[in-house]
Protein backbone atom coordinates (compact mmCIF):
# COMPACT_ATOMS: atom_id res chain seq x y z
CA UNK A 1 0.00 0.00 0.00
CA UNK A 2 1.23 3.25 -0.65
CA UNK A 3 1.58 6.29 1.48
CA UNK A 4 -1.10 8.30 -0.34
CA UNK A 5 -3.38 5.06 0.35
CA UNK A 6 -2.34 5.28 3.85
CA UNK A 7 -4.28 8.79 4.00
CA UNK A 8 -7.52 8.03 2.70
CA UNK A 9 -10.00 6.86 4.90
CA UNK A 10 -11.16 2.88 5.20
CA UNK A 11 -14.13 1.45 6.53
CA UNK A 12 -14.70 -0.76 9.62
CA UNK A 13 -15.47 -3.48 7.35
CA UNK A 14 -18.83 -4.53 9.58
CA UNK A 15 -20.67 -3.90 6.41
CA UNK A 16 -24.48 -5.34 7.26
CA UNK A 17 -24.60 -2.12 10.01
CA UNK A 18 -23.09 0.10 7.04
CA UNK A 19 -26.20 -1.38 5.01
CA UNK A 20 -28.98 -0.91 7.82
CA UNK A 21 -27.80 2.62 8.57
CA UNK A 22 -27.77 3.44 4.63
CA UNK A 23 -31.78 2.12 4.81
CA UNK A 24 -32.44 4.32 8.30
CA UNK A 25 -31.21 7.25 5.63
CA UNK A 26 -33.72 5.99 2.90
CA UNK A 27 -36.55 5.23 4.97
CA UNK A 28 -35.81 9.16 6.10
CA UNK A 29 -35.04 10.86 3.04
CA UNK A 30 -38.42 8.45 1.43
CA UNK A 31 -40.59 10.94 3.37
CA UNK A 32 -38.55 14.15 3.10
CA UNK A 33 -40.05 15.39 -0.23
CA UNK A 34 -43.66 14.90 0.73
CA UNK A 35 -43.34 17.15 3.66
CA UNK A 36 -41.16 19.63 1.73
CA UNK A 37 -43.87 19.83 -0.87
CA UNK A 38 -46.63 20.49 1.76
CA UNK A 39 -44.59 22.98 3.67
CA UNK A 40 -43.47 25.24 0.33
CA UNK A 41 -46.52 26.69 0.34
CA UNK A 42 -46.49 28.39 3.45
CA UNK A 43 -42.87 28.79 3.74
CA UNK A 44 -39.90 29.67 1.68
CA UNK A 45 -37.21 27.10 0.54
CA UNK A 46 -34.33 29.13 1.95
CA UNK A 47 -36.36 29.27 5.08
CA UNK A 48 -37.40 25.84 5.49
CA UNK A 49 -33.69 24.89 4.54
CA UNK A 50 -32.02 27.45 7.60
CA UNK A 51 -34.43 26.22 9.96
CA UNK A 52 -33.24 22.39 9.12
CA UNK A 53 -29.93 23.34 9.52
CA UNK A 54 -30.39 25.59 12.76
CA UNK A 55 -32.13 22.84 14.93
CA UNK A 56 -29.88 20.16 13.20
CA UNK A 57 -26.78 21.92 14.27
CA UNK A 58 -28.15 22.73 18.19
CA UNK A 59 -29.34 19.38 18.93
CA UNK A 60 -25.84 18.14 17.46
CA UNK A 61 -24.18 20.69 19.34
CA UNK A 62 -25.06 19.81 22.91
CA UNK A 63 -23.54 16.29 22.76
CA UNK A 64 -20.44 17.41 20.34
CA UNK A 65 -19.36 20.01 23.09
CA UNK A 66 -19.73 17.85 26.32
CA UNK A 67 -17.13 15.58 24.88
CA UNK A 68 -14.95 18.16 23.42
CA UNK A 69 -15.43 17.22 19.87
CA UNK A 70 -14.09 20.46 18.30
CA UNK A 71 -10.90 19.94 19.45
CA UNK A 72 -9.66 17.99 16.12
CA UNK A 73 -11.93 20.26 14.06
CA UNK A 74 -9.58 23.65 15.75
CA UNK A 75 -6.60 21.69 15.37
CA UNK A 76 -7.12 20.16 12.09
CA UNK A 77 -5.22 22.92 10.00
CA UNK A 78 -6.28 24.60 6.46
CA UNK A 79 -6.47 20.68 5.10
CA UNK A 80 -9.44 20.03 7.70
CA UNK A 81 -10.66 23.51 6.79
CA UNK A 82 -10.83 23.43 3.31
CA UNK A 83 -12.99 20.00 3.21
CA UNK A 84 -15.78 20.93 5.95
CA UNK A 85 -16.03 24.43 3.03
CA UNK A 86 -16.19 22.20 0.25
CA UNK A 87 -18.67 19.92 2.61
CA UNK A 88 -20.48 23.13 3.58
CA UNK A 89 -20.81 24.91 0.38
CA UNK A 90 -22.08 21.48 -1.20
CA UNK A 91 -24.74 20.15 1.09
CA UNK A 92 -25.95 23.95 1.27
CA UNK A 93 -27.03 23.51 -2.51
CA UNK A 94 -27.94 20.90 -2.41
CA UNK A 95 -30.75 21.65 0.11
CA UNK A 96 -31.46 24.60 -1.78
CA UNK A 97 -32.13 23.18 -5.21
CA UNK A 98 -33.40 20.17 -3.93
CA UNK A 99 -36.34 22.49 -2.23
CA UNK A 100 -36.45 24.95 -5.39
CA UNK A 101 -37.15 21.24 -7.26
CA UNK A 102 -40.51 20.56 -6.03
CA UNK A 103 -42.07 23.72 -7.81
CA UNK A 104 -41.91 21.96 -10.74
CA UNK A 105 -42.25 17.70 -10.51
CA UNK A 106 -43.88 15.57 -8.17
CA UNK A 107 -42.29 14.12 -4.67
CA UNK A 108 -41.87 10.84 -6.57
CA UNK A 109 -40.13 12.33 -9.86
CA UNK A 110 -37.85 14.37 -7.61
CA UNK A 111 -36.48 11.34 -5.83
CA UNK A 112 -36.31 9.09 -9.21
CA UNK A 113 -34.31 12.48 -10.82
CA UNK A 114 -31.85 12.57 -7.37
CA UNK A 115 -31.11 8.89 -8.05
CA UNK A 116 -28.18 10.66 -10.30
CA UNK A 117 -26.96 11.95 -6.56
CA UNK A 118 -25.75 8.27 -5.90
CA UNK A 119 -24.29 7.95 -8.95
CA UNK A 120 -22.22 10.90 -8.94
CA UNK A 121 -20.99 9.76 -5.51
CA UNK A 122 -20.24 6.30 -7.24
CA UNK A 123 -18.08 7.84 -9.74
CA UNK A 124 -16.19 9.80 -7.08
CA UNK A 125 -15.38 7.20 -4.63
CA UNK A 126 -14.03 5.11 -7.85
CA UNK A 127 -11.83 8.13 -8.30
CA UNK A 128 -10.91 9.28 -5.09
CA UNK A 129 -11.36 6.79 -3.18
CA UNK A 130 -10.02 3.94 -5.47
CA UNK A 131 -12.47 1.15 -5.19
CA UNK A 132 -13.84 -1.17 -7.81
CA UNK A 133 -17.16 -2.86 -8.54
CA UNK A 134 -17.90 -6.66 -9.20
CA UNK A 135 -19.81 -8.06 -12.03
CA UNK A 136 -22.81 -7.79 -9.77
CA UNK A 137 -22.48 -4.53 -8.76
CA UNK A 138 -22.61 -3.09 -12.75
CA UNK A 139 -25.25 -5.37 -13.43
CA UNK A 140 -26.88 -3.30 -10.49
CA UNK A 141 -26.43 -0.01 -11.86
CA UNK A 142 -27.47 -1.18 -15.24
CA UNK A 143 -30.75 -2.10 -14.20
CA UNK A 144 -30.90 1.13 -12.44
CA UNK A 145 -30.25 3.25 -15.54
CA UNK A 146 -32.95 1.26 -17.62
CA UNK A 147 -35.68 1.99 -14.72
CA UNK A 148 -35.11 5.25 -15.03
CA UNK A 149 -35.96 5.39 -18.10
CA UNK A 150 -38.75 3.11 -17.81
CA UNK A 151 -40.22 5.37 -15.23
CA UNK A 152 -39.67 8.82 -17.06
CA UNK A 153 -41.13 7.33 -20.61
CA UNK A 154 -44.28 9.02 -20.64
CA UNK A 155 -42.27 12.19 -20.09
CA UNK A 156 -39.53 11.62 -22.80
CA UNK A 157 -41.38 13.33 -25.93
CA UNK A 158 -42.00 16.69 -23.65
CA UNK A 159 -38.31 16.45 -22.22
CA UNK A 160 -36.83 16.34 -25.98
CA UNK A 161 -39.45 19.02 -27.22
CA UNK A 162 -38.26 20.73 -24.46
CA UNK A 163 -41.50 22.20 -23.80
CA UNK A 164 -42.18 20.10 -20.56
CA UNK A 165 -41.83 22.19 -16.70
CA UNK A 166 -39.90 19.00 -15.91
CA UNK A 167 -37.10 20.27 -17.80
CA UNK A 168 -36.23 23.38 -14.65
CA UNK A 169 -37.04 20.48 -12.16
CA UNK A 170 -34.06 18.31 -13.67
CA UNK A 171 -31.66 20.67 -14.26
CA UNK A 172 -32.07 22.11 -10.39
CA UNK A 173 -31.91 17.97 -9.26
CA UNK A 174 -28.46 17.86 -11.70
CA UNK A 175 -27.14 20.81 -9.56
CA UNK A 176 -28.47 18.97 -6.37
CA UNK A 177 -26.71 15.66 -7.57
CA UNK A 178 -23.55 16.63 -8.46
CA UNK A 179 -23.18 19.35 -5.27
CA UNK A 180 -24.67 16.55 -2.75
CA UNK A 181 -21.54 13.90 -4.11
CA UNK A 182 -19.51 16.60 -3.53
CA UNK A 183 -20.72 16.82 -0.29
CA UNK A 184 -20.41 13.19 0.94
CA UNK A 185 -16.83 12.75 -0.87
CA UNK A 186 -15.61 15.67 1.66
CA UNK A 187 -17.43 14.36 4.26
CA UNK A 188 -15.72 10.75 3.69
CA UNK A 189 -12.30 11.99 3.82
CA UNK A 190 -13.37 13.97 6.85
CA UNK A 191 -13.96 11.09 8.88
CA UNK A 192 -10.30 9.82 9.24
CA UNK A 193 -10.15 12.90 11.93
CA UNK A 194 -13.54 13.88 13.16
CA UNK A 195 -16.30 12.34 14.17
CA UNK A 196 -19.41 11.87 12.12
CA UNK A 197 -21.22 13.94 14.74
CA UNK A 198 -18.29 16.86 14.46
CA UNK A 199 -18.48 16.87 10.98
CA UNK A 200 -22.25 17.38 10.86
CA UNK A 201 -22.41 20.11 13.41
CA UNK A 202 -20.16 22.33 11.90
CA UNK A 203 -21.47 22.04 8.54
CA UNK A 204 -25.27 22.59 9.77
CA UNK A 205 -24.26 26.30 11.72
CA UNK A 206 -22.19 26.99 9.24
CA UNK A 207 -24.39 26.96 6.61
CA UNK A 208 -27.12 28.10 8.94
CA UNK A 209 -25.25 31.20 9.01
CA UNK A 210 -24.02 31.32 5.71
CA UNK A 211 -28.12 31.45 4.85
CA UNK A 212 -29.62 33.46 7.62
CA UNK A 213 -29.37 36.64 5.02
CA UNK A 214 -31.62 34.98 2.65
CA UNK A 215 -33.90 32.96 5.21
CA UNK A 216 -36.86 34.92 7.05
CA UNK A 217 -37.31 32.95 10.15
CA UNK A 218 -40.52 35.05 11.00
CA UNK A 219 -42.22 33.11 8.68
CA UNK A 220 -42.54 30.22 11.16
CA UNK A 221 -45.16 32.64 13.04
CA UNK A 222 -47.81 32.26 10.59
CA UNK A 223 -47.62 28.66 10.04
CA UNK A 224 -51.11 26.24 11.06
CA UNK A 225 -50.45 23.83 12.68
CA UNK A 226 -49.81 21.62 10.01
CA UNK A 227 -47.16 23.93 9.14
CA UNK A 228 -45.75 23.43 12.23
CA UNK A 229 -45.88 19.57 12.52
CA UNK A 230 -44.47 19.87 8.96
CA UNK A 231 -41.61 22.11 10.02
CA UNK A 232 -40.42 20.28 13.52
CA UNK A 233 -40.63 17.00 11.03
CA UNK A 234 -38.54 18.17 8.41
CA UNK A 235 -35.41 19.09 10.91
CA UNK A 236 -35.74 15.75 12.94
CA UNK A 237 -35.52 14.34 9.58
CA UNK A 238 -32.50 16.25 8.83
CA UNK A 239 -30.82 15.15 12.21
CA UNK A 240 -32.10 11.55 11.62
CA UNK A 241 -31.07 10.77 8.13
CA UNK A 242 -27.69 12.15 7.72
CA UNK A 243 -26.81 11.06 10.74
CA UNK A 244 -27.56 7.70 9.47
CA UNK A 245 -25.95 8.69 6.15
CA UNK A 246 -22.98 9.89 8.03
CA UNK A 247 -22.51 6.83 10.40
CA UNK A 248 -23.19 4.45 7.50
CA UNK A 249 -19.61 6.07 5.64
CA UNK A 250 -18.23 4.54 8.96
CA UNK A 251 -18.66 1.30 7.90
CA UNK A 252 -19.28 0.93 4.06
CA UNK A 253 -17.98 1.64 1.03
CA UNK A 254 -19.19 4.40 -0.61
CA UNK A 255 -19.87 2.89 -3.32
CA UNK A 256 -22.18 0.64 -1.69
CA UNK A 257 -23.89 3.18 -0.05
CA UNK A 258 -24.51 5.08 -2.79
CA UNK A 259 -26.51 2.31 -4.35
CA UNK A 260 -28.60 1.43 -1.58
CA UNK A 261 -29.55 5.14 -1.30
CA UNK A 262 -31.43 4.29 -4.98
CA UNK A 263 -34.38 2.78 -3.28
CA UNK A 264 -35.16 5.69 -1.86
CA UNK A 265 -37.94 6.71 -4.69
CA UNK A 266 -39.41 2.93 -3.74
CA UNK A 267 -40.03 4.56 -0.45
CA UNK A 268 -41.48 7.74 -1.44
CA UNK A 269 -43.90 6.15 -3.69
CA UNK A 270 -45.50 4.28 -1.40
CA UNK A 271 -46.29 6.96 1.02
CA UNK A 272 -47.54 9.09 -1.79
CA UNK A 273 -49.37 6.30 -2.48
CA UNK A 274 -50.56 5.55 1.10
CA UNK A 275 -50.66 8.83 1.91
CA UNK A 276 -53.23 10.37 -0.53
CA UNK A 277 -55.62 7.67 0.71
CA UNK A 278 -54.85 8.58 4.56
CA UNK A 279 -54.64 12.24 3.99
CA UNK A 280 -55.77 13.38 0.29
CA UNK A 281 -56.47 16.83 1.57
CA UNK A 282 -52.54 17.54 2.78
CA UNK A 283 -51.36 14.71 0.22
CA UNK A 284 -51.78 14.48 -3.91
CA UNK A 285 -52.17 11.18 -5.32
CA UNK A 286 -50.06 10.83 -8.36
CA UNK A 287 -50.46 8.66 -11.24
CA UNK A 288 -48.22 6.08 -12.27
CA UNK A 289 -48.41 3.45 -15.10
CA UNK A 290 -47.51 -0.57 -15.18
CA UNK A 291 -44.34 0.86 -17.34
CA UNK A 292 -43.41 3.97 -14.86
CA UNK A 293 -44.23 1.43 -11.74
CA UNK A 294 -41.82 -1.19 -13.66
CA UNK A 295 -39.09 0.93 -13.68
CA UNK A 296 -39.33 1.63 -9.99
CA UNK A 297 -39.14 -1.82 -9.69
CA UNK A 298 -35.76 -2.40 -11.94
CA UNK A 299 -34.59 0.66 -9.94
CA UNK A 300 -35.21 -1.36 -6.53
CA UNK A 301 -33.19 -4.76 -8.07
CA UNK A 302 -30.43 -2.26 -9.53
CA UNK A 303 -30.06 -1.24 -6.08
CA UNK A 304 -30.51 -4.34 -4.35
CA UNK A 305 -27.47 -6.43 -6.37
CA UNK A 306 -25.20 -3.05 -6.37
CA UNK A 307 -25.42 -2.97 -2.17
CA UNK A 308 -25.43 -7.05 -1.97
CA UNK A 309 -22.30 -7.14 -3.98
CA UNK A 310 -18.90 -7.36 -2.55
CA UNK A 311 -16.31 -4.35 -3.95
CA UNK A 312 -12.77 -6.04 -5.09
CA UNK A 313 -9.94 -5.04 -3.31
CA UNK A 314 -8.37 -2.18 -3.80
CA UNK A 315 -5.04 -2.03 -6.28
Amino acid sequence: MTDGARELHVTTGRWRLGLALSLGAVFMWGLLPIALSGLLDQMGALTITWYRFVVAGVVLAIPVLRSRGLAPVLGGGRHVIGLLAIAAAGLVANYVLYVLSLNFVSPSAAQIIIQLAPMCLLLGSLLVFRERLVAIQRVGLGLLFVGLLLFFNEDLPALGSGRSPLLAGLALLLGAAVTWACYALAQKQLLRTLSSSSIMMVIYLVSAVALLPFARPAQAASLDATGLVLLAFLALNTLAAYGCFSEALQHLEASRVSVVLALTPVVTIAAVTLGSRVLPSLITKEHLSVISLLGAGLVVAGSMLGALGRPADRP
